[in-house]
């Protein structure tokens, strides 16, 4: 049997847990660097996927705690639904991508991970992107640095959330 090693993944079973809900948790330390927060306004704040799907995996997450979008006040979903339009934006002109996955997945039947506090995710693409060793071998392979794609998108953010 063939091994891949991701050393990257190491802290997601290794790190102290954060009790309560994690997004809540981020809320209330935006300017702690390792929450990895790129911007944040009175509404809602984008942040990295600790860990993403693909190389730039970004989220935007509203203060307020609650699993039901229905709840949401209006103009906390407008300004989130701003940040996704600038985090896309963002995505296509720096990492660059060729397309982008948007999205929630709502409740734990639609495949929510963090079902409690509602969130958008914002995944960039490209073509050829996924083959046989994630459909078949259940096995993803990140091409980038988590870091040096955080820097990067962070040194570029004031650009386009604003």
């Amino acid at each position: 049997m063939e091994h891949l090693y991701a050393p990257w993944r190491y802290s997601y079973v290794s790190e102290e847990k954060i009790e309560g809900c994690v997004f809540c948790h981020i809320s209330k330390n935006l300017d702690d660097e390792k929450m990895q927060v790129l911007f944040y306004d009175e509404y809602c704040y984008v942040v990295m996927n600790k860990f993403p799907y693909s190389p730039g995996h970004m989220m935007v997450i509203p203060h307020f705690h609650t699993s039901n979008i229905e709840d949401l006040e209006d103009d906390v979903w407008m300004q989130m639904s701003i940040r996704v339009r600038q985090g896309v934006k963002l995505l296509k002109e720096i990492m660059p991508c060729e397309g982008v996955n948007i999205g929630m997945n709502l409740g734990k039947a639609a495949g929510a991970g963090i079902e409690q506090h509602v969130h958008y995710h914002m995944l960039p693409r490209w073509l050829g992107d996924t083959n046989f060793i994630t459909s078949i071998g259940g096995a993803r392979v990140y091409p980038a640095s988590f870091d040096e794609i955080l820097n990067k998108l962070k040194s570029n953010a004031s650009k386009y959330f604003i």
